[in-house]
């Protein structure tokens, strides 16, 4: 028999938190900074047009529909399969990206990157999460101080998720290897915008009780979905901080849809026949 904890292989309800919705002002600057910056990939079958824009990052999205910027609170945290090449393609794009409020800098373990609107974004390279070689390992969201407590408890007992909660941080368990992390600040945090993030729930039906019971339900979508914006304290119904989550059942037409994604190394100095798509390190 080995000895093993079998408890670190458990996942909590939601099964994958699958895309991040950010609107963006101009199409034409969201390509040149998520596809031609990053090295993402936009989705060749869905919203290829003018008004919307799906980007595919490994098995994750960024969903970028043309409105007034959003900009979430916190930080976006990204993998890609190479952070030198990253740098070469930052310079290519610097100088159509001159007027607009896009940096990067080099950290000790990442890239710290801020988009052309001002959304901040870590870019880490391949190995740094296990189980993933592309894609958004987690994202980091400010609150309020003593808000996390709270937090835990709804993503514990109405989401069913398993967290582990840290002083003024908690970490909420996605899938198999992503988080969503909410991480308490002295600072002002800017009213919330609109931004909202997709996940997958294998129990679909549970949380749903409870924030309809509550009227926490922002939108009934379909049969496979709704969405809820507060976030509140199960023991006092305080609401403690606002991000809306478009919740997926696991028959959603969506779930495991297969995303293109290209190698970003490759262009027309560097192709090789077969060499265009993605594959891990």
């Amino acid at each position: 028999m080995g000895d093993y904890d079998r408890r670190t292989e458990d996942v909590g309800n939601v099964q994958l938190l699958e895309h991040v919705n950010l609107t963006v002002p101009d199409q034409g600057l969201a390509a040149l900074f998520y596809v031609t910056g990053l090295g993402f990939t936009r989705d060749p079958y869905i919203d290829f047009g003018t008004f919307n824009m799906w980007v595919n990052a490994g098995e994750q999205q960024f969903h970028l529909p043309k409105a007034k910027a959003q900009i979430f609170r916190g930080h976006i945290a990204i993998v890609l399969p190479d952070l030198d090449d990253l740098k070469k393609r930052f310079k290519f794009i610097a100088k159509p990206m001159a007027d607009t409020l896009f940096a990067w800098e080099e950290r000790d373990d990442y890239i710290a990157v801020t988009c052309p609107w001002g959304n901040q974004i870590r870019a880490y390279g391949a190995g740094k999460f296990s189980n993933m070689d592309l894609g958004i390992p987690y994202i980091d969201m400010q609150v309020p101080p003593d808000t996390t407590p709270g937090i835990a408890r709804f993503y514990e007992q109405v989401m069913g998720c398993s967290v582990v909660y840290e002083e003024a941080k908690v970490r909420v368990q996605m899938g198999y290897n992503q988080e969503l992390i909410f991480s308490e600040t002295d600072e002002a945090i800017a009213d919330y915008d609109g931004h909202h993030i997709a996940v997958y729930v294998s129990n679909f039906s549970g949380p749903h009780k409870y924030l309809a019971e509550r009227q926490l339900i922002s939108e009934e979508s379909d049969q496979h979905q709704y969405r809820f914006q507060y976030i509140v304290d199960p023991q006092t119904g305080t609401i403690l901080t606002e991000l809306e989550h478009e919740v997926r059942s696991m028959s959603h037409a969506m779930r495991g849809r297969p995303l293109v994604n290209r190698n970003p190394a490759v262009n027309f100095f560097t192709y090789k026949k077969g060499n265009e798509r993605f594959s891990t390190a």
